[in-house]
């Protein structure tokens, strides 16, 4: 198995058997809930759905090998859609996918399936921008990148707009 197919299974953490719903996701981030992560009702935090799109992220930039320490990025934007709440003990399943892909940005897409509820929980999205290795000036991607993004999302039938 080469290095960009090992980084792409330990990232993604695939299951054989993932539910329908995120099938045309190509990464799927398997996200354990932990007790602390309660606020004072009993559910998931908001802010932890945030912490948890942003590993499932890292995931997606692994699959690629573009999360080699070089890629400077940065978040531009985000937002979550809470659907029900979480609470523990509960596994979600998030699967991550390039909603859009532009000259020095990325629109990244996110669900969130509940193990526990076998539902979609909550959706999300985030702009990440491309920077130069001194994190001044917007860079963008080659088209190497480009291919094996493409190529990524294609495996599940997935085209990103362009």
């Amino acid at each position: 198995m080469d290095s960009l197919n090992q980084a792409a299974h330990a990232a993604s953490n695939i299951a054989d058997n993932h539910p329908d719903e995120l099938s045309h996701y190509p990464i799927i981030h398997h996200q354990p809930i932990h007790w602390g992560e309660m606020d004072a009702f009993n559910h998931l935090n908001n802010v932890i759905y945030y912490r948890y799109a942003e590993s499932a992220r890292i995931g997606y930039l692994q699959a690629l090998g573009m999360f080699d320490g070089n890629m400077v990025t940065v978040l531009a934007q985000s937002r979550c859609q809470y659907l029900r709440p979480v609470t523990y003990p509960d596994t979600l399943l998030l699967g991550v996918r390039c909603q859009r892909l532009g000259n020095t940005s990325i629109v990244m897409e996110y669900s969130y399936y509940s193990t526990a509820q076998a539902a979609i929980v909550a959706t999300a999205e985030a702009v990440v921008v491309r920077l130069d290795s001194e994190g001044k000036r917007k860079l963008a991607w080659t088209e190497e990148e480009r291919a094996r993004l493409l190529a990524l999302e294609a495996k599940v039938g997935h085209t990103p707009k362009l």
